[in-house]
């Protein structure tokens, strides 16, 4: 993919001068140019520019510089009153999560022209029209969705029914998720399973051909540098699928630990997919293929035709907990399968399902999400993924020791499920607490439950409260709402 623009040779860092989506727009151009990110908290002149100097934040620390430092996006006379207490980008996946609205900024408020000076202009421009495109982006467009930036792509996150009627859609029924934006990668040679022993958590040596594992990339210092899925092949032939917004940074990961010299290849940008799945999923699909569904066990794939199409991954993996499979094809033959799906699909009432449903009814699996349950920071044990962490004699896992001492030893902090008593919504980041005003953790991940109509989430807490049926609360506008402790999945 090919999200370079031009920006001067000069530049070191990009200056974020105003807020909102004028923030949002320096904070994405920085993610293109892995630049660091500035926010000049000043007041202005009339001409919208600062004064001779000021204060500016980066990196956390506070430096003082002449304000026209360099090259930057300097824009709206509305530039921030104060610094803020913490350094707003702390890494590209957090980065990317408060990305927002940029299609917004530039195509519907074209009132705010007149205060953007040209090169302002012009990087937000080349940052929107550098979004990756899947195969099916004018079809969402086309459809009314609602899109946003995702790791680069141009994402459909709901269409004009709402999140909650998709979401329900996906549970009593059938649904379709564009999830092509997500990355694979091909492991092959004879020390394919040797490598993989190594960097994954999960024991890739109990895999069978066709076979697919749940997995984590340790990042050799106690955190997850993603969490994937591995489809076993052979022995000497796998596929790894990544998250969209950690391709870069994974298959950086893979090549710095090749040890063994497999063969890598990243074919995230020549692989399409489709994620269709309810109850009635099963059902519809077969129509469509002569493999038999009902022989792919749960975390089991297989190849065939599909609609026509030669050499489709058909897999049953699931990331929504209604049932379904997922299907992996060549881009080019993306509309031919678009089109057998909707017109087979339509007496089951099938419709396009987009990200926002997608996160729901993960979260209602209570399942983890990177940049929320886990990140580089974050251990698979104190996640409750121990059942993908296995340091097998042998198996010389990266991290495997830690893993062995925190079994043991426990960690400082376990993920758990809650549910709240009273009405609510819990939010990323929002503190946890005992009740008494004292903290015990933040929310990972909550919503308002479309199925239960209750607000519920994850989030880490301090061991002792970590017991099921342990009251805890959400500080939510500075009231505690009571909450307690559960084992997800919260659809029951």
């Amino acid at each position: 993919m090919n999200l370079a623009f031009s920006l001067p040779n000069q530049t070191q860092a990009i200056i974020g001068l105003g807020g909102g989506k004028v923030i949002d727009a320096a904070k994405y151009a920085c993610y293109l140019k892995k630049l660091p990110f500035i926010s000049v908290p000043t007041s202005s002149s009339s001409d919208g520019f600062s004064s001779a100097s000021a204060s500016l934040i980066v990196n956390g620390r506070r430096h003082s510089v002449p304000a026209k430092l360099a090259y930057g996006i300097i824009v709206d006379v509305d530039v921030i009153k104060s610094a803020p207490e913490k350094f707003i980008y702390s890494g590209i996946g957090d980065m990317i999560s408060k990305i927002t609205a940029l299609y917004d900024w530039i195509f519907e408020e074209r009132n705010c022209y007149d205060k953007v000076n040209d090169f302002a202009l012009m990087v937000a421009k080349k940052a929107v029209n550098s979004f990756v495109r899947t195969p099916f982006t004018d079809i969402h467009i086309g459809l009314g969705a609602k899109m946003h930036e995702f790791a680069g792509y141009n994402m459909p996150i709901e269409y004009s029914t709402g999140i909650n009627d998709e979401h329900l859609t996906v549970v009593n029924g059938v649904g379709v998720f564009d999830v092509s934006h997500m990355g694979e990668f091909w492991v092959k040679g004879p020390k394919a399973k040797q490598f993989l022993q190594r960097v994954c958590s999960n024991n890739i040596a109990s895999l069978i051909n066709g076979q697919a594992q749940y997995n984590c990339f340790p990042n050799g210092k106690g955190g997850i540098v993603d969490d994937l899925i591995v489809y076993h092949y052979s022995d000497e032939k796998y596929m790894l699928v990544v998250n969209a917004a950690n391709i870069d940074k994974d298959w950086e990961w893979v090549n710095a630990n090749n040890e063994e010299g497999v063969e890598l290849e990243n074919s995230s940008d020549r692989i399409a997919q489709l994620a269709v799945q309810g109850p009635k999923a099963t059902e519809m699909l077969q129509k469509l293929t002569d493999v038999n569904l009902s022989e792919i066990k749960y975390y089991h794939f297989a190849e065939g035709t599909f609609a026509g199409v030669d050499n489709v991954i058909i897999s049953n993996t699931g990331y929504t907990g209604a049932g379904g499979f997922e299907l992996y094809f060549y881009p080019q033959y993306g509309q031919q399968i678009w089109d057998a799906l909707f017109t087979t699909g339509a007496e089951y009432g099938i419709k396009p399902i987009g990200l926002g449903a997608r996160d729901t009814l993960r979260l209602e699996m209570g399942f983890c999400l990177y940049g929320h349950e886990i990140d580089d920071t974050t251990s698979p044990i104190e996640a409750g993924l121990g059942w993908i962490t296995k340091p097998a004699e042998g198996k010389n896992l990266i991290d495997g020791e830690l893993y062995v001492r925190q079994r043991a030893e426990g960690t400082e902090r376990k993920l758990v499920g809650f549910e709240l008593q009273e009405r609510g919504i819990p939010r990323q980041d929002y503190v946890l607490t005992d009740g008494q005003g004292n903290a015990i953790g933040r929310v990972t991940s909550g919503c308002m439950s479309p199925c239960r109509k209750i607000g519920v989430g994850m989030g880490y807490v301090k061991p002792e409260f970590a017991k099921l049926g342990t009251t805890i609360a959400v500080q939510i506008r500075n009231k505690e709402i009571p909450a307690v402790v559960v084992r997800p999945p919260f659809r029951k």
